[in-house]
């Protein structure tokens, strides 16, 4: 596969990089609370990959994983903090890699929102 096949990515200190394979089945913004607490914003925004195809090409000894909940997991970097990837136990062959740690900036569309019920009142309307 070409280099054009893959998804690019880094957090924020540069100590993680990583390569997903495409396609990206849906890209997502998840308004639940706790994408919002690990954000510090309105949403988490994802694209979902298949998890076989990601490679960490460099710091996989700095990322570390919070279980948030019985079934759902995030991973981020040591060092600096950036949230890079949150994956379900339930769907192991998957993995949402976020949308902000992309280099170049994720071109796709964004095409599903989760809990838009917890939507911020203080984002803009459209």
């Amino acid at each position: 596969m070409s280099d054009a096949g893959y998804l690019h990515g880094s957090c924020l200190c540069g100590g993680v990089t990583y390569r997903a394979a495409l396609p990206v089945s849906h890209a997502s913004h998840c308004y639940c609370r706790m994408c919002q607490k690990q954000h510090g914003a309105a949403a988490g925004s994802y694209a979902n990959v298949a998890s076989a195809g990601l490679v960490i090409e460099q710091g996989a000894d700095l990322i570390a994983e919070y279980a948030s909940s019985d079934h759902g997991r995030r991973d981020f970097c040591r060092g600096c903090g950036s949230t890079l990837f949150w994956r379900s136990t339930q769907s192991p062959d998957r993995i949402a890699i976020t949308l902000g740690t992309m280099e170049p900036e994720y071109a796709g569309q964004v095409t599903r929102e989760w809990f838009v019920e917890n939507k911020p009142a203080w984002l803009p309307q459209a």
